[in-house]
């Protein structure tokens, strides 16, 4: 299936995940919503508490061996799970890795600062720098280059993740891999999914997904959950990854305009901040499957899902496949905002 996907084992990549990871149905969730519910167990992918990010990170830590890199550099939020995997990957490929967490979201305590993705990235043995501006990717890359460069001076080779415009999106080629992965498990067992929900954060999972179902001649629609900025702007970033891969891989613009699909209901009051929406989403999820979902992220989708179900916009009794895209690391660092949600 991976002929369609043209140039695509030409980009190195260095194995991080264990796969396939299971597509399960969610029936209590599913009687919830009015819907026949699945989830894709992407929050299992295997290293460091697992998440979507171990599938991009294989091509950036390729892409870094080839090129004989001896350090990582990489940016994200303070509770940033992109972060907290590719401080495993470097440990367990020996690799030095240096941290830049910005300040996303507004008046968090200490404890956002000092548990969750962060105590892991101390175990992990990472180097961290502050970034103060959470809205500044410009400023945000530039302070990265900064820190290889003096890594350079030092003697070493780093090598930056980026995560900004302007750079090939090598992760987005992770999920791109993933649409065959998943297509093969529906066909495996005769299941049709009409929509799947997904983040939509940096766009790498949503377009390379997106991307690789068009490919393939998938016409399942794509529902993207925006979790850091509008729709009008998420629509633009989703629509430009897009380019962007059909030119890394050398084959023809697959995603028309109208595959992509942007909500940004759930997203106030910002990235990362907690809504009564999420808050209620998260607590569930839990006691309906059992299944820990997070507030920056799965927690959102899981309150845009909620959303579109309730206003029919995803039809009653549509095949709904949910990507669990990890980041339940992230919940101990929200523990004093979830309480109020937690009480039976």
């Amino acid at each position: 299936m991976t002929t369609k996907f043209g140039r695509l084992a030409a980009y190195p990549r260095v194995p991080l995940s264990i796969l396939p990871t299971a597509i399960e149905p969610a029936p209590r969730l599913s009687a919830e919503f009015g819907l026949e519910l699945f989830i894709k167990r992407d929050d299992l992918t295997g290293l460091a508490f697992g998440g979507n990010k171990t599938r991009q990170l294989e091509f950036y830590f390729g892409a870094a061996r080839e090129e004989g890199a001896d350090t990582i550099v990489i940016t994200g939020a303070v509770q940033s799970n992109y972060v907290r995997v590719a401080a495993a990957a470097a440990a367990r490929l020996g690799l030095e890795i240096h941290i830049q967490s910005e300040e996303r979201v507004p008046d968090m305590d200490e404890l956002y600062h000092q548990s969750g993705n962060i105590l892991l990235n101390d175990i992990l043995g990472a180097h961290r720098y502050s970034y103060p501006d959470g809205e500044d990717e410009a400023g945000a890359d530039a302070a990265v280059r900064a820190i290889a460069d003096k890594l350079r001076d030092e003697g070493k080779r780093p090598y930056i993740v980026p995560l900004a415009p302007g750079h090939p999106p090598l992760g987005a080629l992770g999920y791109v891999l993933a649409a065959a992965e998943i297509v093969a498990q529906l066909q495996a067992s005769d299941t049709k999914i009409d929509t799947v929900v997904i983040a939509s954060g940096s766009g790498f999972t949503h377009a390379g997904l997106l991307f690789g179902l068009r490919a393939m001649g998938q016409e399942m629609a794509v529902q993207g959950i925006c979790v850091r900025r509008n729709a009008e702007a998420q629509f633009q970033r989703i629509a430009n990854h897009c380019r962007d891969i059909s030119e890394m891989l050398g084959v023809g613009e697959v995603v028309a305009d109208t595959d992509i699909k942007v909500f940004d209901g759930v997203l106030a009051p910002g990235y990362g901040q907690l809504n009564p929406a999420t808050a209620d989403a998260i607590v569930l999820a839990a006691r309906c499957e059992g299944l820990f979902l997070d507030p920056p992220y799965t927690g959102k989708v899981m309150a845009g899902l909620m959303a579109l179900a309730a206003d029919q916009t995803i039809a009653p009794g549509s095949k709904v496949l949910f990507i669990h895209t990890g980041g339940t690391p992230a919940l101990f660092a929200y523990g004093p905002q979830l309480q109020h949600w937690t009480r039976p």
